[in-house]
Order: C-alpha cells, then sequence, then structure tokens
C-alpha cells in the first residue's frame, strides 16, 4: 500500500446545449484531495478530513463527507476492509455553481481508494461506480476521464464516448456568487416534452458535437440551442438574458448554462475569449452578487493520482 495518494481532479460543465444529461466536458479548473492511511489510536477513529481553500468552512467533515463515502463505497467493491484515513481537500472548484464539485469529490474519492487498493479497478469499472454514486454520467465521466463526453446507459451498460473538441473553440465561464442545488433546477423541469422539442434537441445536439469537433461556428451557435432544460432553469438565474446577450455582442458562439447553474458558459474563438469575459462580467455588474469570469482550457486527462511510498 502506498503511503499516501494524491488525486488531482478537474471541474466539469455538463448539460451542454441540448446534451441533457448526457454531455460533459473537463476544464482547467481543480479540487485535489490528499489521502494518508494512518493507524487509529482508537476503534471509533477510522477517519479525519480537513479542507483547504475559500469555501472550506461550508464542507461538511464528518461521516457524511461525498469523498469519504466515495473512498468507503470503493473499498467495499473491491471487496476490502477500508483502511483507516486522513484526507485533506484542497478547493479549487466553487461549491454548487454547476462546474461538477460533486462529481469531483465522487471521483476523487473512488480514485484514491482505488489507488491505496492496487488500482484493481480498471477505468471502466471506476466510471460505473462514479455514475452509481452521482446519478448520472454527464459530470463524473470527463471528471474520470478528461475532455469532452458523451456517455449513455445503453443495455444496461454504461456506454462513453470520447468526443472531439477543436483547439479554436475556448470554454468562457462566469461563476456568481450564489448557489443553485441541482435538487432546485430539476424542480423546475417538466414531466413531458413535445415530440417537437424532443426532434429539435436530437437535430441540435448532432449540430453542436459536429461544430465542436471542426471549430465551425455556424454550427456551434445553431448547435446551443436547447428546448429541454434552459428556458426553464434561466428564470432561476438573475440577469441571464442580460449576459447572453452582452456575450452574443462581445462574439461568443453561444451561451448556454453549465451544469444545473448557475454559472453560465459561453464558447468563443481565440481572439473573442477574453472580450466575451469582459462583456459577461460587466453585464452582471447590476445585479446584488459579485462574480468572476475565466477563460479556461479542455483538461484532456482526466482524474490523476500521484502515489508516495
Amino acid at each position: 500500500m502506498p503511503s499516501s495518494v494524491t488525486v488531482t481532479v478537474p471541474a466539469t460543465t455538463a448539460n451542454i446545449g441540448p446534451g441533457f444529461d448526457c454531455l460533459g466536458a473537463a476544464f482547467t479548473l481543480y479540487n485535489r484531495f490528499h489521502f494518508t492511511p494512518f493507524t487509529p489510536l482508537s476503534d471509533s477513529e477510522s477517519f479525519q478530513i480537513t479542507v483547504e481553500g475559500t469555501e472550506a468552512s461550508r464542507v461538511n467533515t464528518g461521516a457524511s463527507n461525498l469523498v469519504y463515502r466515495a473512498y468507503l463505497k470503493c473499498y467495499k467493491r473491491i471487496g476490502k476492509p477500508a483502511p483507516p484515513v486522513h484526507i485533506r481537500i484542497n478547493l479549487g472548484v466553487p461549491l454548487s455553481r454547476g462546474l461538477g464539485s460533486s462529481s469531483t469529490a465522487i471521483v476523487g474519492g473512488i480514485v484514491g481508494a482505488n489507488t491505496l487498493a492496487g488500482s484493481p479497478l480498471n477505468e471502466a469499472a471506476l466510471a460505473k461506480l462514479a455514475n452509481e454514486l452521482e446519478g448520472h454520467p454527464d459530470n463524473v465521466v470527463p471528471a474520470l476521464l478528461g475532455g469532452a463526453r458523451l456517455s449513455a446507459i445503453a443495455r444496461g451498460q454504461l456506454q462513453i464516448c470520447d468526443l472531439p473538441w477543436h483547439e479554436s473553440v475556448i470554454p468562457v465561464v462566469i461563476i456568481p456568487e450564489f448557489e443553485l442545488s441541482t435538487v432546485d433546477a430539476r424542480r423546475v423541469l417538466p414531466g413531458q416534452y413535445s415530440r417537437a422539442d424532443a426532434v429539435f434537441n436530437t437535430a441540435h445536439i448532432g449540430l453542436l458535437l459536429r461544430g465542436l469537433a471542426t471549430g465551425n461556428g455556424d454550427w456551434i451557435s445553431g448547435g446551443m440551442r436547447d428546448r429541454i432544460h434552459q428556458p426553464y432553469r434561466k428564470k432561476l438565474i438573475p440577469g441571464y438574458d442580460d449576459v447572453r446577450r452582452a456575450a452574443l455582442r462581445a462574439g461568443a458562439l453561444g451561451m448556454v448554462i453549465s451544469g444545473a447553474g448557475p454559472t453560465l458558459l459561453a464558447l468563443a474563438l481565440p481572439d473573442a475569449a477574453e472580450p466575451v469575459r469582459e462583456a459577461m462580467e460587466m453585464a452582471w455588474r447590476s445585479q446584488e452578487f459579485a462574480s468572476r469570469g475565466y477563460c479556461l482550457g479542455l483538461d484532456l486527462r482526466g482524474a490523476i493520482a500521484e502515489a508516495i511510498g
């Protein structure tokens, strides 16, 4: 067993445009999780959790911590007892903002456990376990594997497609300082959709995927439109329409809600990326909350485990 393991996991965006619950991508923003087994002083001492970062005080350090729960779940899947462990979390991904913070916790926990145990689970088994814990694959799969990924359950099995993302397509995110829970974001969605809406999204996800692969701005711009989740969720995000108009005027190919929100994601070509970031920040300055924009890159590595000893 290694004396310690550090797992670096990227932030993710999901539900990109018409890709509800199936399309996600990993970005160059990270959480880090350090796992150090220890010998307990008493039978009741099975774990320790410390958290560092700007939102550290908001993270649960008890037994219900998501990283620790994932760690235990992985050892259960392996069929071995989980060793007592000190988990140190370094936060770089904002909590409950639509950038996959919970997925980083799940992936960090299972990859840390798997590495400490000698890596008995392969990538496919880890992806399956992560999907079981999260309930849908669009965030956890790119967090684990990196890149842009299309995930679906086919004949009861998790199927994952690696999607090409043209190097000229720059993700620009603006992150507000308020939260929107996935539960609340799902609550506003209708229980049924029309055939027209289903056909619309089917056509547009194909258009978006070809646009991302080729860098064709017209295809990306058309393909980012959606009728399944964004028309309903945008009402939960103050100033959404103002930010979208500003992004498009500045040259964005399109703008969507990142994950369940409230972070907003624009896609832009290189010359427009910085103007788009500035325009999105400016558009939200009239609101009562602060926000900050970033021009990010596509993370191609996914979760990286480094073992010591």
